[in-house]
Parts: C-alpha cells; structure tokens; sequence
C-alpha cells in the first residue's frame, strides 16, 4: 500500500495572482455550499451525489469540470465524518481547494506549479528550502490542496505517494513508555528526558496566565496587544512541541530499524478523559493536558511506515503494576510498589527504575501479538491483559486425550 507524504509548499504571488487565488476558493466553497444544500444530508456516496447535481454545480460555481468533482468529493467525505461524530456537517470556508493531475502541474526545472484557476490556468513560483526541494526532486506529484492561511499567505500541500519497504520480520521488540517526568523510556533503558521540556512548558504557563490576566483590563490598545502576544506565545509553543516529538520519534525509529526490532506502545486511547476523573492539582492536570502525545503517537506512526519498522499497540492495563522479573500484579491499594520513578517488588524483591520496568512489560506484551504459541504471562496477567478466558488452557497428550493445565 503506497504512502502519502504531504509538502507544504509556500507560493510566491502578485497582487493580480491574490485576486485569483481568492476567486478560485471562493468558487470551490460556494460550490460545496450549493452541493451540500441542494442534495439529501445523508447521501454519502459520491457517485450517487454527482449524478444529481453535477451539471447544476458546475454552472453555479463556474470551475472547471475537475475542479467541481472535488468539491462534491469534499462534501461526502466531510458528510462521513459528520455521521461518525454525530453531528451535522458545517459550512464551508474559502480557505482550501483540492486539485489533482489535470488541474496542477509541477515542474522541477525552475521549481514552479501551474494551477487551474475559475479563467485559465496560473504560473506560481515556489517559495521552499532545501528540506522541500530533496523531497520534491526527482518525483512527479499527481495531487495537491491549495490552502490560504490566517495571516494571508498562501500554500500548496503536494502529495508524495512512494511504496516504502516492507517490515522485518523480527522476534526483537522495543518497548515504550510514555510519561510526563521522561517523555519516553525505553525497554533497553533509554530515557528521554522531560525537566527540561516541563520547565519550558512551565515558563509558557505563566507568561500565558500573566498576558490573560492583562487581556481583561487595561485600556483598548493594550488588551489587543495583549491578545496579539497570545496567539503568538500559543504558536511557539506548538511549534516546540512539534519539534520535540520529530526528534524524539526519529531517534526511536532509526535505533528499531538499526538494530531490527519491532516497537511497541501503549494503545492509551480515552487515557486523558479516565486520568482527569481523578484528584490532582491544578497543575498537574495542566502537565498532564497539553503534552501533544497523540502528536508523537503519529509520528512513531508514519515515520514506522516510511523507514520499514513494525509498529505494535498494546493493551496498557497492569503494565505499571506488573514486576517484568516474577510478573506479579501489585494491587493498587494496599501494598505500596511505586514511589514516584522508584518500583519495588514486593513478591521478588526487584528494585529500579518504574517507567523501565513499564517498558519491558510492554515489550514483552510486544512480543505475543507475534508469538503463535502460549503467551508465557502469569495467568492474572493473562486475564486481565490479554482477555483470556478463564476456563483451564486444554493441550492434547500424545494418547489423543485431552489434559488441562
């Protein structure tokens, strides 16, 4: 299965390239406007949705017949995506339009694009650095997403498709925990460490509170200065977030793929809304909140993907609890087995580091999901963790008879 690889290309326009760059988005939401409100709300496929209204979209956004199809693709898709969420689909901004191999052309030569617009078709020069040019050079992109951007700049998204190689097939599994103290530790005893993100993050925290605080009195001028220097504090912060989570998942996918094992992590789907069911502190549950950790989950996603790694996600009950020496679950109340990054085993005895300990288990969970044969777990952990039955595991003797064990 090809992947796709979005670029984002900024274009170097005119003041005459402005009016139609604006023109065309226009056209393409009032199109999918005009789609959307003349055509049943739950019909969903494309092929039914164009059949009926295909020739009056045309006529009433004036777009190429190309340019049209993708905008009655866009409703259905987003009319998909309003079922799943049960929600009704909303209105369509001037912000993005789609285009494919007949409406966008690319050449490397002189690093430029041609577009279709509402009249004719429209030369732009790209304006991109080296990142951009080594990953658009020698390929012939046959899709694209033209955006407009809050700040008035415009964007070509160009979508790469290549065929990335095959995973290994490996009996070697890294297992990841992840955590606010370190952002990751691994199952060979790598850590990544958070102080300093969490002190970043903390100074973020109180500039944003200070500039809030300002943004509610004060005169006119100063309440928008103090709006302006927030929305440009939450970009930052975004952007150092992005930052961090590309290094940290690179580094993890190159060692997999350096020393051939397969990843694993913890599929902690909901884990924000069951975490903030519990007593914390204020901030606590601000640490906890705005780590984009669904960010690095995505990246571990598709880098795994690009470089040939396997990517693994297992179930994440029992795996801070559980010694990875005698794989004894320590009850959450009662005996005390953690004490910050400290896990002490009260069954053997084993002491370190917790999110360690935590990654082996997870690797270990790795492990199975490739493992054919018995599971190896205490049968506690084979419960709860795997979902096994409880019922006696039946093996046949060499006698034909069943026996249970």
């Amino acid at each position: 299965m090809p992947q796709v690889l979005t670029v984002s290309c900024k274009l170097e326009v005119t003041p005459s390239q402005v009016e139609k760059l604006d023109a065309v988005l226009r056209a393409f939401a009032s199109c999918c406007e005009y789609v959307n409100k003349n055509t049943n709300q739950k019909l969903t496929n494309q092929i039914a949705v164009q059949s009926l209204i295909y020739k009056e979209a045309r006529d009433y956004s004036g777009m190429s017949a190309q340019m049209t199809i993708h905008a009655i693709r866009r409703v259905c898709a987003n009319r998909k995506t309003a079922k799943q969420q049960n929600r009704p689909v909303k209105g369509f901004a001037p912000t993005s339009a789609t285009y494919d191999a007949r409406t966008f052309t690319f050449r490397e030569k002189d690093w430029t694009v041609s577009l279709t617009m509402v009249k004719g078709r429209e030369k732009f020069r790209l304006h991109i650095g080296n990142y951009q040019r080594h990953l658009l050079a020698g390929t012939n992109p046959k899709s694209a997403v033209l955006a407009k951007r809050k700040d008035g700049t415009y964007y070509l998204q160009i979508q790469l498709e290549s065929e990335p190689p095959q995973p290994e097939k490996t009996l070697q599994v890294l297992g990841v925990d992840l955590g606010r103290t370190d952002i990751c530790v691994t199952s060979e005893g790598e850590k990544f460490n958070g102080e300093q993100i969490t002190q970043v993050r903390d100074r973020y925290a109180r500039v944003r509170a200070s500039l809030q605080q300002r943004a509610s009195k004060g005169t006119r001028s100063s309440r928008r200065r103090c709006r302006q220097l927030l929305q440009r504090l939450s970009g930052r912060e975004r952007r150092f977030q992005t930052q961090v989570n590309h290094a940290v998942s690179y580094r993890l996918i190159q060692h997999a793929k350096k020393t051939s094992q397969t990843i694993a992590l913890e599929n902690l789907t909901g884990i924000r809304e069951r975490t903030n069911q519990q007593p914390r502190s204020q901030t606590q549950r601000r640490r906890s909140n705005s780590w984009a950790f669904y960010q690095l989950r995505q990246f571990l996603t598709y880098k795994a993907v690009k470089f040939g790694v396997n990517l693994v996600f297992v179930d994440p009950r029992y795996t801070s609890q559980t010694c990875h020496k005698c794989l004894h679950i320590h009850p959450v109340r009662g005996e005390s087995y953690r004490s910050g990054k400290k896990f002490r085993c009260g069954h053997c005895g084993w002491i370190g580091d917790a999110d360690e300990n935590a990654a082996k288990n997870i690797s270990s969970l790795g492990l199975i999901l490739d493992q054919p044969r018995g599971s190896g777990l205490a049968c506690s952990l084979e419960q709860h963790v795997l979902g096994l039955l409880k019922s006696p595991t039946e093996r046949v003797s060499r006698s034909g008879k069943f026996k249970y064990r």
